[in-house]
């Protein structure tokens, strides 16, 4: 119920700055990132001199001319992730083409599969339309068709060494990212919108959600490695796994940290206050769209 409310209120942003119109994202991966980034966001904006940067691709390309396209930064960052990886200057060279080959093709392999989803969502649209007047439903659709944005590419490409660095070196932390780090960009795509595509608020907002996930990955691997001994999942010799994606360890921490700091009636009666506030405010929304359309 929670990620269908989110789908609703976040759809006008996908809306406007993805330009899929009709279209949500009730994605459990990457809707808890909207609710971190639009606090942050608020914050971003009365820092000064911070609240001045623009970092968004077409502001960086034109100040920056062909270093700023971002076929060329993903080369670039690309070959300094080899570098810094410690690989050979074969092994970099190659890196650095990939990454600028996937900042390159991604966009457009988004770009005709929403050619072909778009009649797709009208069709639906129009279906709902006749059956319910008067409402105007979103299609729900995975966040995959947003991970192809340059503004999330670039800021996800960055934000996988950050988030191996941050393994190491935060006190506390026993999980290392492994397979979760191609899915970091999910993790993201959500944020982007809110801060309009500006890379550095991106980074520095990815970089704070990503602490607070490894933390919760940490506190939440006991139960995750118990889950998986008693589905007989094979750990592959590890002693215990987690995971920082998918929303497992978010839906962990709310249904399980929550009632262990709370009584259950304590965290029903948040749960109630929380989704009463959501339909609240689809109230309001929907009455201003009634309100436009007379």
């Amino acid at each position: 119920m929670v990620i269908f409310f989110l789908g609703d209120l976040i759809a006008p942003t996908i809306s406007e700055f993805y330009g899929f119109p009709n279209i949500t994202f009730p994605h459990g991966a990457s809707a808890p990132s909207y609710l971190v980034a639009k606090p942050l966001n608020w914050i971003f904006d009365r820092i000064p001199g911070f609240n001045k940067l623009e970092a968004d691709p077409e502001s960086i390309q034109k100040r920056l001319g062909i270093f700023g396209d971002s076929t060329v930064m993903g080369l670039i960052i690309g070959l300094v992730m080899g570098v810094l990886a410690g690989y050979d200057p074969k092994a970099v060279m190659q890196l650095g083409m990939q990454t600028g080959a996937v900042m390159m093709l991604m966009p457009r392999m988004v770009a005709l599969l929403m050619e072909g989803l778009a009649p797709i969502s009208e069709a639906a649209s129009d279906f709902v339309k006749k059956k319910f007047p008067g409402r105007d439903l979103y299609i729900g659709m995975d966040s995959a068709l947003s991970v192809g944005h340059p503004a999330v590419l670039s800021s996800a490409l960055l934000i996988v060494p950050i988030t191996l660095f941050l393994a190491v070196i935060l006190p506390g932390n026993t999980v290392l990212p492994f397979g979760d780090l191609a899915t970091i960009p999910f993790l993201i795509c959500l944020m982007t919108p809110v801060f309009k595509g500006n890379i550095i608020r991106t980074v520095v907002a990815g970089t704070i959600y990503m602490t607070g996930g490894l933390y919760i990955a940490t506190w939440v691997a006991p139960l995750m490695t118990s889950s998986a001994m008693a589905a007989n999942f094979d750990l592959a010799g590890n002693a215990s796994i987690s995971s920082l994606v998918d929303g497992a360890v978010w839906t962990t921490f709310i249904f399980v940290g929550l009632a262990k700091l709370l009584s259950w009636g304590g965290i029903t009666l948040i749960g109630v206050t929380a989704l009463g506030g959501l339909i609240y405010l689809n109230k309001i929304k929907a009455a201003k769209v009634i309100e436009a359309a007379k």
